[in-house]
């Protein structure tokens, strides 16, 4: 009688094993296996990181296999078990892979094809399309979409954490629990003394060091010794964890009037402001999004100040960017003065704070919550909803979508709800991020995540014009290498177009994220601004092209890992020196000149509870998750075609170079540039 040898592979995360019965049965072109214990109670099969093989004989041939069932029975209490893939060795030796990477819980089932990658039209018999139609609505009641606040993407219906589906839950919650988090960075930076000491401010500067670690030779403490400087605070535009505002300035704006006189002594090449400007020179940064929220009024022990600043700033003859100009309101007038180089001293550093408070706000809630974990939860969820296991598309997008969904619900229950950790530091808290983010939601195009799109619009893409920009430069790359990647998969699975137009699971997944995710609404098509006319406007309805959905994939992948990657994990060092990025201010902007002194700013910094708050939080936010997976890192084997896997080679092997080429670079740097060299960036949003 014919027999089958199956191999069958547990995980290795805690309590991946499984004490329950198992059953396996074979689902072959020809006809169906009986139903086959392979484990019960106290065998110690299934255990974590196991491998098991089990000989399964049959009373005839089952022909080609299509599809295998795993049964789980409870024995005495609930047992998950994460499956991660089962071999078949038919009996003319011929071996088939099924992957699962999936837990199995209660008393379920999982239903498995084998690992090649099919498109709709490639199921040529009824029970693979059941089968992939199954899946799908399955899916589709697990994965719900819902709002979290009027105007926002929409995201998960889940509450909390322990209510989504086990596959995308932590291994371990208390990992990501955010309370705990924070409390143990306090701990470990032995700043907990100072955390319940609100109200309480520094007496001066060097006061903040009481709180601030000391690591040598580190990015931190160079911000620490040279924050007041100009040169610090332009070249964060540019490669600080928020280098995403700034662009090139190609007319000063009405409502910043500024003139002539009151920049000359800054401008180096003899020329007018407007002739600096006509030869790219200026450069202008514009905080117009704040100008309404309203500041945090969580405490009423302490009142916190928003701002809504204008920055103008030079490129000098050393190619340096310096602040020329900065204005605190968008209205101007004689109680909103434009601040210069050339005033006091502490004039011009508290001008300079505010501008650093502001970009922090910029920073947290849209830069880094809506265009990266908001948006990523958008695809993860449209995914699962329209991608079944056996899409190449699944295959390839699933590894950037680990713990993304996880990690935003655990934020909306702990962090940035209503009386969350946001509330506790921030003067965006209590309200504020949620309009910030409704109002940035007009600015959400599909062309400003088109990285090398958004970078030209802005025009900051000329090197030899701005040859500092290492976020530019180092996303270029790394944009190039995964839309080659995608270029690659692409070809083995759509042979033309018209492959690409007949993929109704494609066409699903697309309209899903802009008819719900993105909300179909106006905001996705984008405002017309003559900066962005060029580009192509609005999330996509449909794909028609392998080249749109090339960059499409692009769009995806880099969204969910390098850009994710350059404006999170830099935060401890550009955010730990609490005075170059206050996450609160406690007295109103400066309405008039020659008034400031340095007691003055100490109080209008955060007080010693806020701080250590604000130190705990940019400390833990920066840290990689246990056993990080890097860009390129694809330990479950979802594929199994040896195209993909050379395409899979050649996709390490380009990262490899760039991150030979950035370590090269960063040589003997007093600031290098790493948050995009690709053994730093995780696959996916997962904290």
């Amino acid at each position: 009688m014919p027999s089958y040898t199956v191999t069958v592979a547990t995980g290795s995360q805690w309590f991946a094993g499984t004490d329950d019965y198992v059953y396996l049965s074979l689902e072959g072109t020809a006809g169906c296996s009986e139903r086959h214990l392979l484990d019960k109670p106290f065998y110690n099969d299934f255990e974590r990181g196991a491998v098991d093989s089990y000989d399964v004989t049959v009373e005839e041939d089952l022909g080609e296999i299509q599809l295998i069932k795993i049964e789980k029975r409870k024995y005495w209490y609930q047992d998950d078990w994460y499956l991660k893939h089962v071999t078949v060795k038919t009996p003319l030796g011929d071996y088939l892979e099924f992957p699962c990477y999936r837990w199995i819980t209660d008393e379920k089932e999982v239903v498995l094809r084998d690992g090649r990658a099919k498109l709709p039209r490639d199921d040529k018999t009824q029970i693979l399309k059941q089968h992939r139609r199954k899946e799908l609505e399955n899916r589709q009641k697990m994965y719900r979409w819902k709002e979290w606040h009027p105007g926002f993407p929409l995201s998960i219906d889940a509450h909390c954490h322990s209510e989504l589906p086990r596959d995308i839950q932590f291994d371990n919650e208390k990992g990501i629990d955010f309370i705990l988090n924070y409390s143990k960075a306090m701990e470990n930076l032995y700043i907990n003394r100072f955390m319940h000491m609100f109200q309480s401010s520094w007496s001066d500067f060097a006061d903040f060091e009481k709180i601030f670690v000391r690591i040598s030779n580190t990015i931190s403490e160079y911000v620490m010794q040279h924050w007041k400087e100009d040169f610090m605070f332009g070249y964060q535009f540019l490669n600080g964890c928020n280098p995403v505002l700034i662009r090139r300035c190609t007319e000063i704006p009405k409502k910043l009037p500024v003139t002539m006189d009151m920049v000359e002594c800054s401008l180096e090449r003899n020329l007018t402001l407007e002739e600096e400007v006509k030869q790219g020179n200026i450069f202008i940064v514009d905080y117009e999004l704040l100008d309404g929220v309203d500041a945090n009024k969580t405490d009423p022990c302490t009142i916190q100040y928003l701002a809504a600043p204008i920055c103008l700033l030079y490129k000098n003859l050393e190619n340096k960017i310096v602040p020329i100009a900065i204005q605190l309101g968008q209205k101007p007038g004689p109680e909103n003065p434009i601040f210069l180089p050339s005033d006091a001293t502490y004039d011009w550093l508290l001008a300079k704070i505010w501008v650093r408070s502001s970009d922090f706000h910029i920073h947290q809630t849209v830069t880094h919550l809506l265009r990266t974990h908001l948006v990523s939860e958008v695809f993860s969820i449209a995914m699962f909803r329209q991608l079944p296991a056996v899409h190449p598309l699944f295959k390839l997008l699933v590894p950037h979508m680990r713990f993304t969904i996880a990690i935003n619900t655990k934020a909306r229950e702990q962090l940035i709800c209503e009386c969350g950790l946001f509330d506790k530091a921030n003067a965006t808290g209590g309200g504020g991020h949620v309009q910030m983010v409704q109002k940035a939601m007009k600015d959400l195009t599909y062309s400003s995540l088109c990285f090398p799109e958004d970078i030209k619009a802005k025009g900051m893409d000329s090197k030899e014009d701005i040859p500092y920009y290492y976020y530019r430069d180092d996303g270029i790359r790394v944009w190039e290498a995964i839309k080659s990647f995608a270029e690659d998969v692409i070809q083995i699975y759509y042979e033309s177009d018209e492959v690409v137009c007949e993929d109704v699971e494609l066409q699903a997944f697309v309209k899903d994220i802009y008819m719900y995710g993105m909300r179909g609404m106006k905001s996705s098509e984008g405002r017309k601004r003559a900066s962005l006319s060029s580009l192509p406007q609005g999330f996509p309805k449909v794909i028609k092209t392998r080249e749109k959905l090339a960059e499409y994939l692009t769009v995806i992948i880099f969204t969910a890992s390098a850009q994710h990657a350059a404006v999170n994990f830099g935060q401890y060092d550009w955010c730990s020196w609490i005075p170059n990025a206050p996450p609160t201010m406690r007295c109103p902007p400066p309405t008039e000149k020659g008034t400031v002194t340095i007691e003055q700013i100490v109080e209008s910094l955060p007080d010693r509870g806020r701080s250590c708050w604000h130190l705990g939080a940019v400390w833990a936010l920066s840290q990689f998750q246990d056993n990080e997976l890097f860009l390129g890192m694809y330990p479950d084997e979802h594929f199994v075609e040896k195209p993909v896997k050379e395409a899979m080679a050649k996709f390490r092997k380009n990262l490899d170079e760039i991150v030979s080429a950035i370590t090269e670079r960063n040589k003997n740097k007093k600031l290098p540039y790493y948050y995009l060299s690709p053994n730093r960036i995780p696959n996916s949003v997962a904290v």
